[in-house]
């Protein structure tokens, strides 16, 4: 399966946005967002504060809902079971917390099974849950926006990264044309598209989305039994699939205002055992800046463990330890392919990504308040 591209500029409808007067809800009114995706089930829900949001509540489940999915291209009815059991469960928080502003979405796996539309159905029915498939453009976008709070003022060129668990999305942007105190700002702008930036925007260069993430990688190798040939494996086959991304044939060149940020959990799973966390903290995880140097310290160790201590090792989890070798690959062969010494961690995406479009579309939240990162 190849990677997905831009299908061009109304790939994907801008948001209706309606005036704030006709439909501002109070400030004290509580949002939801759920990323349903190939491996995992979260929700947060969270109230606007200003130009951020307060968490109230959160879930995270491994449902595994893509298991299989490589072989078959149908979701296998024991998957849907465990993910519909884990949205009554979110149902239930929404109902508790009175939450009636929300978006439920759902990512890769729904995207590819021949049987998503049954499934989607089977949800409505079973829990009542308005979940609704959202496109690859649309994930990026979302991705994108809740880093904002994260883009260095120095930076000139941006690469975002969202390692999934069925696919990954790169989004190259430029922000050489906006102004240094704007560029967390123009970041939040692209809420609105990827096409047609007006003067002083961010612009997109390009994006992609490549269907491989940490779950259908993994199971592309499976039968390969030597830990480091199969990493090696994984790498070159995640680096064939970047051949038709525009910055790829410029790979090399990266400059000092050049600046990676990667969010997913293989990201800030790296991110946590370089700092030796046994507990997750994500205090100290989301806004880190690591070294290349560091990432592949902490990749190598994970080799040298093999599975049997990463599947002991607190640092990784044991949720986690069958997928962190995929995402190591996909992270290693981007901090390979784009020279840099640094990477940004991020511990947010999709849902932080919803939550923020809602509240800006609503008129909770003002991105004029982000200043990003000096």
């Amino acid at each position: 399966m190849t990677p997905r591209r831009p299908a061009g500029a109304d790939a994907f409808p801008s948001p209706t946005v309606e005036p704030a007067s006709t439909r501002r809800p109070d400030d004290a009114s509580l949002y939801a967002a759920l990323d349903l995706g190939t491996n995992s089930c979260r929700m947060l829900i969270a109230r606007p504060t200003g130009s951020q949001f307060q968490v109230i509540d959160s879930f995270s489940k491994p449902v595994q809902l893509g298991h299989g999915l490589e072989a078959s291209g149908r979701l296998s009815r024991h998957s849907m079971a465990r993910t519909v059991h884990a949205l009554q469960v979110c149902r239930r928080k929404l109902d508790n917390h009175g939450v009636t502003r929300m978006r439920l979405v759902a990512t890769e796996a729904c995207r590819r099974a021949r049987n998503s539309q049954e499934f989607m159905r089977a949800i409505r029915r079973e829990t009542g849950l308005p979940v609704e498939i959202i496109p690859a453009e649309e994930e990026a976008r979302l991705a994108v926006i809740s880093c904002a709070p994260l883009v260095s003022l120095r930076t000139e060129q941006l690469l975002v990264v969202d390692i999934g668990g069925g696919s990954t999305e790169l989004v190259w942007i430029d922000l050489s044309d906006v102004e240094t105190a704007e560029r967390p700002r123009a970041i939040m702008r692209l809420a609105d598209g990827f096409a047609d930036p007006r003067p002083g925007d961010a612009r997109v260069v390009d994006w992609i989305s490549v269907p491989l993430g940490v779950a259908t990688l993994r199971d592309q190798f499976a039968d390969v039994e030597d830990d480091p040939a199969r990493f090696a494996l994984m790498s070159w086959h995640f680096e064939e699939m970047l051949a038709g991304f525009a910055p790829y044939a410029s790979a090399g060149r990266a400059s000092d205002n050049f600046q990676i940020i990667g969010t997913s959990g293989t990201v800030t799973t790296v991110a946590a055992s370089h700092l030796g966390l046994k507990r997750y903290d994500r205090t100290k995880v989301d806004g880190l800046v690591m070294t290349t140097a560091q990432i592949d310290r902490v990749i190598r160790d994970y080799l040298a463990l093999g599975p049997d201590g990463r599947r002991n090792d607190p640092r990784i989890g044991r949720e986690r330890h069958a997928l962190i070798m995929s995402g190591a690959a996909i992270l290693q062969t981007l901090m390979r392919v784009w020279p840099t010494t640094r990477l940004s961690v991020a511990d947010r995406g999709l849902r932080e990504g919803l939550l923020y479009a809602q509240m800006v579309r609503d008129g909770v939240v003002t991105p004029e308040g982000l200043n990003g990162v000096a």
